[in-house]
């Protein structure tokens, strides 16, 4: 955000992350991820996947930027920090 040359860091951050956690939470519930919240697939996936699709539709709803590069990058962030945790412990 700084960045971008936006103020109010804490405010903001919560702005863009809000539709994101809606969008995990709603894929977490749809899954009912809780039975097994630590597997790749499909809990890993559908809580990233809902966090993208539904978070980006709920930015666009109340009219926030989506482009294809915001689109991008939290595809590959959220990946990160969805599925890589999960990826580790499989591993373990």
């Amino acid at each position: 955000r700084e960045a971008h040359a936006r103020g109010d860091i804490i405010g903001g951050a919560f702005t863009t992350a809000w539709p994101f956690l809606a969008g995990a939470a709603i894929g977490w519930i749809a899954l009912r991820a809780w039975r097994s919240p630590l597997v790749l697939w499909p809990s890993g996936v559908g809580i990233w996947i809902g966090a993208v699709i539904v978070g980006m539709l709920l930015r666009a709803a109340t009219g926030q930027t989506v482009v294809l590069a915001f689109v991008i990058v939290a595809l590959i962030s959220l990946g990160v920090f969805l599925l890589g945790y999960r990826a580790v412990t499989a591993l373990v």
